[in-house]
């Protein structure tokens, strides 16, 4: 599978916007406005925040990247996020690949080298249900605004195709004409549980 290479990170840095993904058990099934913000670390490694909102509520997780391979030039990063959210205890470790950024840093291909699981090294059982919910995973569609023209959508569901991924799959995130800077946190974790629940 074919990945980025030489990727500028400090460019890479900043607010990304959740232009669709497959879903998982893990996200709000109403989630709207998702995105990521990348901010890197002293030691070289990248702090995550994902946000959505449901409900009227923010949800978000925070986590840790890095790379694989630091000698290495290919875009390949682990994610480690502990969860739940609430009660932050269990690491939860999964595969970033970004397979394509356009040359302006302004949109970008993400995917994982099963092209099977997101999250592939989970610390517990799973129930069949969740486990053919996150084998559907396949990639993300980022973008620096929430909104993303439909050539330019076109083709990077094309090179996601390409790659041997489900891409006929991908949903579109909703996103507000006025993305939220700031709301109610779900700080009981009821969201969490709700999207275990898929309710």
């Amino acid at each position: 599978m074919e990945v980025v290479k030489d990727l500028d990170v400090e460019r890479y840095m900043g607010r990304w916007y959740e232009i669709a993904s497959l879903p998982s058990r893990f996200q709000p099934r109403n989630g709207a406005d998702t995105r990521a913000t990348y901010t890197l670390n002293p030691d070289g490694t990248v702090h995550v925040l994902n946000e959505t909102w449901s409900g009227g509520k923010r949800g978000y997780i925070k986590g840790t990247a890095y790379k694989v391979d630091p000698k290495s030039n290919e875009a390949k990063l682990k994610v480690r996020f502990y969860v739940p959210p609430f009660l932050p205890i269990i690491p939860v470790t999964g595969d970033y690949w970004i397979l394509y950024i356009d040359w302006d840093y302004q949109h970008a291909l993400i995917g994982q080298p099963t092209r099977r699981y997101l999250w592939h090294n989970l610390p517990y059982d799973l129930d069949d249900d969740c486990i053919n919910e996150l084998s559907s995973i396949c990639s993300q569609i980022l973008c620096r605004q929430p909104r993303l023209d439909e050539e330019t959508y076109s083709q990077l569901v094309e090179k996601a195709e390409a790659e041997g991924y489900f891409a006929s799959k991908l949903y579109k995130t909703p996103h507000s004409d006025t993305p939220p800077e700031d709301a109610p946190k779900d700080t009981k974790g009821i969201s969490w549980f709700k999207s275990i629940l898929r309710k």
